[in-house]
């Protein structure tokens, strides 16, 4: 309970101007009375009509500053009672700060002033969060995109006591498969309910309070201001609606409009999505991705799919980077023709965008250099500007020379950070190595493709470079950790090495100070190189003899051996103890190996699936002999658990070996057949691969499995394919053969879970388990249990 309660770490933002921290409080769960209220679940959404609000939206419940200059702290005052905030955000000028303030019956919007330190409110309960249009700023900073449940809205549609109409759907000959969604529309009467709510009316507030109305109430999905302000982009969907995807792939018509509201040009009116082919990196095809570019006034950016969106169509160009500036009256053009799919672009100025580009078959990216001053003019011009700056594997994270460091322009927006008149860019990474992750901040030479490191974490620090802080590229802001130092935020001088500190967040869970952590390395039987991280609890020592152990995993698929052998993590980390994580159990004596490597590797032609289990067998096996080894376990006394995909993996490894004593498998999907278009990584079908879908199936392999199995699951699981069904076919396929097995249903909960009550009782259910199962089990004679296959 103590760890359940402890007070979680806030969360930390720097104002645009780099002159304060703000630092914003995080509650502790909720109770499950706030999930128990009212939910309304359309088109992949959850909402509370009660008062209009997201039922997932983060929640915050104090705003603290603090001086980067000298550390000093202001607490902003005239907070409401009992806070609920969120969508908290800087205003482009660092001199104010917006949030959403959510009560029983709406939602406020609140605005508080840096000179001040106080916080005011801007309007009553009458904001709408229930689509994707949450409070923005425009780029001057005197005043605030939002959108407004309407005056006139009335009451909610009420369901019909006799239905009017069977329900029914066809397809006449089309190929339309999609992958498994929760929340989707059934009836009518959820259309109805759907275009209730999402109809809002766009405004524009100003500090003072003075509410502009903008354009007429609509179904509005997103909305952005130009970077100049005069211009709006604004996203609308409309019906027809569908029952098999959510709306996302709704209907939708994109528009620019001007500050008073008025269309400007009709950009697109893309038909429903249902047919998407489910390769991976297959889209929308036509236009998709509208943003503003960032370094200019009114300049439209979007993607439009050179194969028709499908992924599984060989041709030359599969992306075209397109732009379009204000008054939109010329044709668009193409900034850049591309062989793979588009994926970021970090703009800079007319000499400068960097732009991202990945395959997934291949998992290849590639970084290049246009020129969005000097766009193609034709096809044969398409290799000429742009310029490949780097290409690698994103598997090998040992090679990932790091992202563009961003910085804010005129108009608050972020763009790259040049030096040297444009030469120069500044790159931030993970720094993945065989030491483990080691974070940097390098200096990129444009014209050499040589970097100078500026920085890299060091031993016995995690040390992340979070933002440059002066134009003379002196004085970083750095987030540090430890392994008994949770994350804090430190001023460092890049000459010196000085380093000032900002911040002094406490160990949230002082009695697991003393614990052990170490990144441990081991080997399966192939060669493959596999890692994970072992816990041993506070004042453990190897005398003490071995201890009861808890494997928690998630497997990852890979197309190199060589990646997948990779070192991932950090040793140096600060690990927070909380109900995700298994490092929880050390405050029961049992030592723990988190994120063992799990790699599911498939070089060349070859998919990873065709041997998911024998691989998955492996690297649990190499696991449990490292720890044996070691001696901080033994055999018999071994447990293994995971959430989602980490469930489905528990399930296969207790019905295809006999490693662990106990299994807890929560929140996962058991059986293939009923995610038909692929699942995790896997993206062929069920038609094209059965026996992969039947052989990785645990359900159809329920009579194998020997060991408990503790199944856990939120009952409203939202989570594409992981619908608490799985679970419920599995317990009953269990006790049908006989198994030692317990189902527990959370009430209310997704797939990840909040409440408190909820989160206590999963607790215990998994520590009574474990007790019984693991700890009291005898321990086996022999070290190398062998496969149950």
């Amino acid at each position: 309970m103590d760890i359940v309660d402890a007070d979680p770490t806030p969360v930390v933002s720097a104002d645009p101007q780099n002159r304060w921290l703000l630092v914003v409080g995080v509650p502790s769960f909720p109770p499950l009375s706030e999930l128990a209220e009212e939910e309304l679940r359309l088109a992949g959404i959850r909402f509370k009509p009660q008062n209009n609000s997201r039922s997932d939206s983060s929640r915050f419940n104090s705003l603290r500053l603090v001086r980067v200059a000298d550390g000093s702290e202001r607490e902003i005052q005239g907070l409401p009672e009992e806070p609920r905030l969120s969508h908290v955000r800087w205003s482009p000028d660092g001199n104010h700060i917006s949030f959403a303030h959510t009560t029983e019956d709406g939602v406020e919007l609140w605005v508080a002033d840096l000179d001040s330190a106080r916080a005011r409110r801007l309007i009553g309960s009458r904001l709408s969060l229930v689509g994707n249009v949450h409070p923005k700023w425009t780029s001057k900073g005197d005043s605030i995109l939002c959108a407004l449940v309407p005056d006139d809205r009335g009451d909610r549609p009420k369901e019909p006591a006799v239905p009017a109409a069977p329900l029914v759907q066809e397809n006449l000959g089309r190929t339309s498969p999609t992958r498994t969604y929760q929340d989707l529309l059934k009836n009518p009467h959820d259309e109805n309910l759907l275009e209730h709510h999402l109809t809002v009316q766009l405004v524009s507030i100003s500090l003072a309070g003075e509410i502009k109305h903008l354009g007429k109430p609509d179904m509005v999905w997103g909305c952005d201001p130009s970077p100049d302000g005069k211009f709006i982009l604004v996203v609308t969907l409309h019906r027809p609606f569908s029952y098999t995807v959510p709306c996302s792939r709704f209907p939708r018509r994109v528009e620019i409009w001007d500050g008073d509201g008025n269309i400007v040009k009709e950009v697109v009116d893309r038909p429903l999505q249902e047919e998407i082919p489910i390769s991976f990196a297959s889209v929308v095809d036509g236009p998709r991705n509208f943003v503003w570019r960032s370094d200019a006034p009114a300049t439209l950016c979007w993607a439009e799919a050179g194969d028709g969106g499908d992924a599984g169509v060989e041709v030359e160009v599969r992306d075209r980077l397109m732009i379009q500036s204000a008054p939109f009256l010329d044709l668009p053009r193409c900034l850049a023709s591309l062989g793979l799919r588009l994926g970021s672009v970090f703009w800079g100025n007319d000499d400068l965008a960097m732009v991202t580009a990945w395959w997934w078959a291949n998992r290849k990216i590639e970084l290049w250099r246009v020129r969005p001053g000097n766009p193609e003019q034709t096809t044969e011009d398409r290799d000429h500007h742009k310029e490949l700056v780097f290409e690698r594997s994103w598997e090998d994270r040992y090679s990932d020379p790091g992202n563009p460091d961003l910085a804010r322009n005129q108009y608050g927006r972020l763009v790259v950070r040049t030096t040297g008149s444009g030469r120069y860019v500044f790159l931030v990474g993970e720094g993945a190595s065989d030491e483990g992750d080691r974070p940097f901040l390098s200096r990129f030479d444009l014209e050499t493709k040589e970097a100078t490191e500026l920085f890299r974490s060091e031993a016995p620090f995690y040390e992340a470079p979070v933002s440059l802080l002066d134009d003379e590229i002196r004085n970083v802001l750095i987030r540090r950790e430890s392994v008994e130092d949770p994350p804090n935020y430190f001023v460092r001088d890049l000459k010196t090495g000085e380093e000032r500190r900002l911040t002094s967040f406490p160990h949230p869970t002082a009695g697991l100070l003393g614990l052990s952590k170490e990144q441990i390395r081991y080997q399966r039987k192939d060669g493959v190189k596999l890692t994970g991280t072992l816990y041993l609890p506070p004042n453990y020592k190897k005398e003490d003899g071995p201890l009861p152990s808890l494997l928690w995993a998630y497997p990852q698929e890979f197309k190199s051996a060589d990646a997948a052998g990779q070192v991932t993590d950090s040793p140096y980390r600060f690990d927070r103890a909380g109900w995700w994580t298994p490092i929880v159990w050390l405050a029961r004596g049992y030592a723990v190996l988190d994120n063992p490597t799990m790699p599911i590797v498939g070089e060349g032609d070859r998919e990873p699936n065709e041997t998911f289990l024998e691989q998955l067998v492996a690297s649990a096996e190499a696991a449990v002999e490292e720890l044996i080894r070691r001696g901080v376990t033994e055999a018999g006394r071994v447990g293994i658990g995971g959430h989602s995909y980490g469930a489905f993996m528990t399930s296969n490894l207790l019905s295809h070996s006999e490693l662990f004593a106990a299994g807890v498998a929560r929140s996962g999907a058991y059986n293939r057949t009923l995610t038909p278009f692929g699942f995790q990584s896997e993206e062929r079908s069920l038609w094209e691969a059965p026996d992969v879908y039947v052989a990785m199936s645990p359900f159809m392999h329920a009579d194998k499995v020997k060991a408990p199995i503790l199944l856990i699951h939120g009952e409203a699981d939202a989570n594409s394919g992981t619908f608490p069904l799985q679970t419920e076919r599995y317990y009953q396929a269990l006790k049908g053969q006989g198994a030692t097995t317990r189902m527990v249903l959370l009430p209310h909960e997704g797939h990840s879970y909040r409440a408190r009550e909820s989160i206590l009782h999963m607790l215990w259910e998994t520590e009574e388990w474990i007790e019984r199962y693991v700890r009291a089990a005898e321990p086996e004679s022999s070290e190398n249990p062998a496969s149950s296959d």
